[in-house]
């Protein structure tokens, strides 16, 4: 049903999406996983042609590629270096036949975005400031990594073609290289809209 009605552009609440989850997942949805109303926004902008491919940089449980794969022609593809989340993410996939979606075990750092024509970023690297509550203890959380995942994102968007989309939400735009225009904002300036100008 939850996925019927996004094919079908009906609108979803997160209470009902969530339901996919486990309580302690559900728990961290407030300041970890997009919500749908956002994810439909982002999926709908990036998906600019069929089969356009997007990556999702830290996809967590999921939850915005699963969006995006419903409710778009687009293909997509999330990044975790969390294994249990990536299997959880496949899990959901493969029992609602989602075809369009692919979750990758990996450090972001490992991932080449030239495979990529768009890409969205929900601050998935915060978690290292330590501001709020962390997704759990499996992965090193240091101050460090937040600079250098930023970093590196920055250098592999530098790499992108002009016509490139990239949605933000939640960021401070250290990883927006120069070139990206913003085009509009949402939910008070959380939600942003860029392509590569240059």
């Amino acid at each position: 049903m939850i996925f019927k009605n996004l094919q079908l552009n009906k609108g979803i609440e997160d209470k009902l999406f969530n339901t996919l989850y486990s309580l302690s997942i559900k728990k961290l949805s407030e300041h970890h996983w997009t919500p749908v109303e956002v994810a439909k926004l982002a999926a709908d902008y990036l998906v600019d042609k069929p089969k356009c491919k997007v990556l999702d940089i830290g996809s967590g449980v999921g939850k915005f590629c699963l969006i995006g794969a419903t409710s778009t022609k687009g293909r997509f593809y999330g990044v975790e270096q969390r294994s249990r989340l990536v299997k959880l993410s496949q899990k959901i996939a493969n029992t609602h036949k989602i075809k369009n979606v692919e979750f990758i075990h990996s450090n972001i750092t490992q991932v080449s975005f030239s495979k990529y024509n768009s890409f969205y970023f929900y601050n998935s690297f915060y978690e290292n400031i330590g501001r709020f509550q962390a997704i759990d203890t499996t992965i090193p959380l240091e101050e460090k990594l937040y600079y250098s995942y930023s970093q590196y994102v920055e250098n592999q968007l530098k790499k992108t073609p002009i016509g490139t989309r990239l949605v933000t939400y939640w960021s401070e735009w250290l990883e927006i290289p120069e070139g990206f225009d913003l085009e509009f904002t949402a939910y008070d300036g959380k939600l942003n809209f860029w392509e590569k100008k240059f």
